[in-house]
């Protein structure tokens, strides 16, 4: 925990040297903020300094849940010192939505707040998007503390995939795929029209799913600039894919990717819905109305593309930035949309939701459900990659897909108790679980979360946490038996 809070503290110090930069007014808020929260993880750490250094399985679960807690209590820090956020409860909700890469925001006006604020706000997407945890991995051995525990608790996923025999390897080279990816994107945005500091916080967005923008308008700012937009396509198309296929792809083993039945059925999903919202966008929707600003700069069709394909994108990776408000295209298109909150990006990558492979695994098994029928003596396991998947790993996904579902109808039972509309609290329930951010209903692209009761906003928080930890990491803290096993 002292350690997380140091990490948290010395990114919020980097943020202040935007405030700095841009002489925005809250620098001395700013490093207040990171020196509060150094000082805090450096006395925990002193005071364990002599405790034993060995973390077991159900440890690590605690440190993630309870990390991603005290990460997301120390970071509204920034927001409450400036004066950004002055409510905690709306302050905590930016944040959580900040670190589980949701994307779901309070703010009516981002453009008015400060430039470290709002570079804090992006960090936070940053770091939670390929898992402070796994940051944490790499440090972990310099303190003589193993780190596959924590590893495990964060990526719960059925993906077991490592890049390297050492899981501090595996963090480092994960982290340098993720920085290289940061940079070059923050580069191309540049090149292309956006300012220095737009271009790098919508990379520490794209790259991590989050989808925070520095614009109320979001990437509909741009439409005028559609290579802007492109690119922001190309770096959410690689995040919602898996990582360890990006280091494949760079030790040129592009045999393992084409291979890889996830990102095949991605890159399927992707295009195929591509097309058939291009179709009904061009014939069926006015994009004039829809596009917010400016929408057609390079003709009709490609407009027609352009929006179908980053939208698809931003709502299958859970990115949820938006080029155009589609809660008012046609009803099977905003029905197609909110069925792809549950789908999720790839296993291994930075994006929130159920994940393709699990979804892969589960229709597999209920086809072979049916040849089971016929042939109840038959041994027919399920293939995944040509590889035979163990009965545990199917059983856990049916559980977790089971357990997903409940949560979601336990949340839309929630939101509605709290005074949400049922078309509106079905959306907050599938974005916030999936992490996805923009949703349906009074939720939709163009609106923010700034007018759900208080208890609604907390009740967001949590279906955030339990999403961005995949359930189980969460979940398990609850049961009885956890606290009953050494």
């Amino acid at each position: 925990m002292g350690l997380l809070l140091v990490v948290n503290g010395s990114f919020m110090l980097i943020a202040s040297i935007m405030s700095a930069v841009y002489k925005d007014g809250v620098l001395q808020q700013m490093m207040l903020s990171g020196f509060v929260t150094l000082a805090a993880g450096g006395l925990i750490m002193f005071l364990t300094r002599k405790h034993k250094k060995e973390l077991h399985k159900k440890d690590g679960y605690i440190v993630v849940a309870l990390g991603w807690v005290i990460m997301s209590l120390t970071g509204t820090l920034p927001y409450l010192f400036t004066g950004a956020i002055p409510s905690f409860t709306n302050a905590f909700f930016e944040t959580m939505s900040g670190y589980s890469t949701t994307g779901a925001s309070i703010l009516k006006d981002v453009e008015r707040l400060p430039e470290g604020v709002l570079f804090w706000r992006s960090i936070t997407h940053w770091i939670g998007g390929m898992g402070i945890i796994v940051l944490a991995v790499a440090i972990l051995p310099l303190l003589g503390i193993g780190g596959m525990q924590l590893f495990a608790a964060e990526a719960p996923g059925p993906g077991g995939d490592k890049l390297h025999p050492r899981i501090t390897d595996t963090a480092k080279r994960l982290w340098l795929i993720y920085v290289g990816y940061t940079a070059a994107e923050t580069l191309l945005l540049s090149l292309a029209g956006m300012s220095f500091f737009d271009a790098i916080n919508h990379s520490l967005s794209t790259l991590s799913t989050g989808g925070f923008s520095t614009k109320n308008t979001s990437i509909a700012f741009w439409n005028d600039t559609p290579l802007i937009q492109y690119i922001i396509i190309f770096f959410m198309f690689l995040a919602g894919a898996n990582f360890v296929l990006s280091y494949f792809a760079f030790k040129r083993k592009f045999s393992k990717i084409f291979r890889d039945e996830e990102f095949t059925s991605y890159v399927i999903i992707v295009t195929s819905l591509t097309a058939i919202f291009a179709v009904v966008i061009y014939f069926n929707v006015d994009l004039t109305a829809s596009s917010i600003v400016h929408p057609m700069v390079w003709g009709e069709l490609e407009s027609s593309l352009r929006h179908a394909l980053f939208q698809i994108l931003a709502i299958v990776t859970t990115t949820g930035f938006v080029t155009a408000d589609y809660a008012i295209w046609t009803p099977i298109l905003t029905v197609t949309i909110f069925g792809l909150m549950f789908l999720g990006g790839s296993s291994g990558s930075t994006s929130g939701g159920i994940k393709i492979v699990r979804h892969l695994i589960m229709i597999k098994n209920g086809v072979l459900e049916f040849k089971r029928t016929l042939h109840p003596n038959a041994i027919l396991p399920v293939r995944y990659n040509t590889r035979a998947v163990k009965r545990p790993i199917v059983f856990n996904i049916l559980g977790f897909f089971i357990l997903y579902m409940l949560s979601f109808i336990i949340g839309v039972i929630v939101f509605s108790v709290l005074g949400l509309d049922f078309k509106t609290a079905l959306g907050a329930a599938a974005s916030t679980l999936g992490n996805v951010g923009p949703a349906i209903g009074d939720l939709g692209p163009v609106h923010t979360y700034a007018d759900l009761p208080s208890l609604a906003k907390w009740w967001a928080t949590f279906l955030m946490l339990i999403g961005r930890l995949e359930l189980f990491t969460v979940l398990i803290l609850f049961t009885p038996f956890f606290w009953r096993t050494r």
